[in-house]
């Protein structure tokens, strides 16, 4: 009950501090009702004798910095989920049948344009077979195997780079 009465002595001052951070009078008051309940929480960390004021100034300051880096983290995952939302939205709405399939078109053309060598190992691998499935059915190491299917996407990515 005593330490109690003691924080309450600093209550003005806290309540100074808590809007030199938050320059808003509600946080402020939210921010001191924090340190509060933490100092409460952990009177059994407080020795004494030493300087109550700074140490709930200490637990104040470290209050408002976690609670700011939290509000930073949610912002920013709203922020990119909004980006993400009006990204889906321009390229739904710019997008269409005609386009699909000409894109297709373009795809398919670059993928017949790949020396054999290179295809076959690729469209099996993009149709969900494994490296090892593959080797053995074309009977080739699997070596060969990932870098016939490494050089098939770099030669696509060069036909296909307007599409970047």
């Amino acid at each position: 009950m005593a330490f109690s009465l003691q924080m309450n002595e600093h209550k003005s001052a806290l309540e100074n501090f808590a809007f030199s951070f938050t320059k808003n009078i509600n946080d402020a008051d939210d921010l001191v009702q924090d340190t509060y309940l933490k100092a409460i929480r952990y009177a059994n960390l407080y020795t004494e004798g030493t300087n109550l004021r700074a140490w709930l100034y200490t637990i104040m300051r470290n209050t408002f910095i976690n609670d700011y880096r939290s509000t930073i983290r949610h912002r920013k995952v709203v922020e990119t989920h909004e980006d993400l939302l009006s990204l889906h939205l321009v390229k739904s709405a710019s997008s269409n049948k005609a386009e699909s399939s000409l894109i297709a078109e373009d795809i398919n053309k670059a993928l017949k344009n790949l020396p054999a060598v290179y295809r076959t190992p690729f469209i099996k691998y993009f149709e969900g077979f494994k490296y090892h499935e593959i080797a053995d059915e074309l009977n080739i190491p699997i070596g060969t195997v990932k870098t016939r299917i490494f050089n098939a996407r770099k030669l696509l990515k060069s036909t296909l780079k307007m599409y970047n």
